[in-house]
Order: C-alpha cells, then sequence, then structure tokens
C-alpha cells in the first residue's frame, strides 16, 4: 500500500481508526466494523505484493489456513477481501504486545513464565501443524500466537511478571 489510509476513511464496513504497524507484506489497522460493533484488526497487502500473483496466493492461502483453526491461541481471521484493489484481511484485534517486545523489556524470564509460553504456543503449533510468524503477549498475561499479524484468550493466565 503506498499511501497511509487516514483515520476516519471506510473500507466497506470497516472505519480505519488508526495504523498499528507494518511488516513485510503489508500494513495493519485499527479499525472499527461497523456491522457487528467491533474493533478488528485489518491487514492490507502492499500494492507489489497484490500485483504478484505468487505472493497474492500466499496471502489468501495463510488467511483460509488460519481461518479453518479453531483455537484459543490462535488469532481468529473474519474474512478477506479486496476493496478498491487493495487485498485484505480482517482478524480479531488482539491487545498485547510481540513476544519480541515483550522479552526485548525483561532482563530474564522466570522458569514458570518461560514454560508457560512454551506450553502455549506448542499447543497452538499443534493445532495448526506448521509455524507461526509472531507471537503476542496479551494485557492479560497469555500468549498467543498470531498468523502474520494478530483468538479468545486460553483460560490459563501467565504468572504475574
Amino acid at each position: 500500500m503506498n499511501k497511509e489510509l487516514p483515520a476516519g476513511s471506510t473500507l466497506t464496513h470497516y472505519r480505519i481508526v488508526s495504523k498499528i504497524g507494518a511488516g513485510g507484506m503489508g500494513e495493519v489497522y485499527l479499525a472499527q466494523d461497523t456491522k457487528l460493533d467491533r474493533k478488528v484488526a485489518i491487514k492490507f497487502l502492499h500494492e507489489e505484493f497484490s500485483k504478484d500473483a505468487d505472493k497474492l496466493a500466499r496471502f489468501i492461502q495463510e488467511a483460509k489456513a488460519a481461518s479453518a483453526l479453531n483455537h484459543p491461541n490462535i488469532l481468529t481471521v473474519y474474512e478477506i477481501g479486496e476493496v478498491d484493489g487493495k487485498n485484505y484481511i480482517a482478524t480479531e484485534l488482539i491487545d498485547g504486545q510481540t513476544l519480541r517486545e515483550h522479552l526485548s523489556q525483561k532482563e530474564s524470564l522466570q522458569l514458570n513464565q518461560i514454560l508457560k509460553i512454551g506450553e502455549q504456543v506448542s499447543e497452538a503449533l499443534s493445532a495448526a501443524r506448521g509455524d507461526g510468524d509472531s507471537i503476542e503477549i496479551i494485557g492479560n498475561r497469555r500468549s498467543k500466537q498470531t498468523a502474520s499479524s494478530r483468538s479468545t484468550p486460553k483460560n490459563e493466565t501467565l504468572p504475574p511478571m
């Protein structure tokens, strides 16, 4: 995507609130789903990738694979689509920080914290039978695998940090 979407702009039934991130394949925005009245994350594929049939197919394949899973530690995909030539994936919004961000703020983690994160990640990977691109630590101390960007948290929490 060449131009950042301004806050307040609307694409289908999503109202853009703000840009919340960017990665190798696209940009992620916080948006309001005006049909279901909920906050979502929308990842827009970079324009150059939308024009590349292989990269677009990968984007769609990842969205389909994630949407087929129902696991507390795996991101929930709401829909994929295209509007005005912009390909996107709408997912649940996870309020947290990446595992990398979390670890960079700590000198070290206690063994029980490491084991709890490892357990949740391995359960998500087992359910997906594949690899995740990133991991988030949610505000309530739960970890979650995210497919290319950001589920309802598992009933267990990580120990206080």
